[in-house]
This record gives C-alpha cells, sequence and structure tokens, in this order.
C-alpha cells in the first residue's frame, strides 16, 4: 500500500507548536528548532506553518480548522 499524501512538517524553524482545540482554547508545546519532524498523517486538519516570520506552528484538527 503507498502513502499518497503526506504531511511532514520541518521543524529546524519552529520554536513552539501551538494546537488549536474546538471551541476556542489553545494548547503550546515548546520545540526549540528540533532537527526532527512531526508526522500529522495520524491526524485530520490544517496546518498553518508561519516558522519563517516567528517561529510558530499552528495546528487546527478537523472541525476547528
Amino acid at each position: 500500500m503507498k502513502t499518497l499524501f503526506t504531511n511532514q512538517v520541518d521543524l529546524s524553524k519552529v520554536n513552539t507548536l501551538i494546537y488549536h482545540l474546538p471551541d476556542g482554547p489553545t494548547f503550546s508545546v515548546e520545540i526549540n528548532g528540533s532537527d526532527s519532524s512531526l508526522d500529522f498523517d495520524m491526524e485530520f486538519g490544517d496546518v498553518c506553518d508561519t516558522s519563517d516570520i516567528d517561529g510558530v506552528l499552528h495546528f487546527f484538527p478537523r472541525g476547528n480548522a
């Protein structure tokens, strides 16, 4: 079986991951430029990568995006 869509995100410029929970609250995690990558294949939603601007990666789960 082939994977058609991969959503790997490069964390080299990311300082903070902000997970936007349904109904408004957010959960933030400090990443601090890890050389690894996150794999959002198990998550459903949208990613907004503003790490080039302010070092922040936003994740909006489906139903909240």
